[in-house]
């Protein structure tokens, strides 16, 4: 699926506000939608890459061979989804950023559709 496709499928989740296909060494977003008044997806794109650096410094800190499948940040009223791509070298450094409102979201149902989004994507 292209990208457009996958914002779109990434948005019919239970809940999902917002979403931005991120590329992490640049902070750019190569796609986004939802969002709104509110959520500006490019301000929390960037924001959200200082956190992926950040995380993948203490892995290679630490030496474990080990790598992110996905980050979890919990507001009182939101999910924070950040969703590594895995797989083809090209897109090592994306991750998929979703906003799901807590109340209405399942959180394990909304991440394994993110993986799935994530494994179908063609970049």
């Amino acid at each position: 699926m292209n990208i457009d496709t996958a914002l779109k499928e990434a948005m019919s989740i239970s809940g999902a506000v917002g979403v931005a296909l991120v590329d992490y060494d640049s902070g750019m977003s190569l796609g986004t939608s939802g969002g709104g008044d509110w959520l500006n997806l490019e301000i929390a794109a960037a924001g959200n890459t200082e956190v992926v650096r950040s995380k993948l410094r203490v892995i290679q800190t630490l030496g474990l061979s080990d790598t992110i499948e996905d980050i979890l940040i919990t507001l009182h009223r939101q999910y924070h989804l950040i969703r590594l791509m895995g797989g083809v070298k090209a897109r090592g450094s994306l991750f998929l950023y979703l906003v799901l409102e807590r109340d209405v979201s399942n959180l394990a149902l909304a991440r394994h559709q993110l993986k799935r989004i994530e494994t179908e994507l063609q970049i």
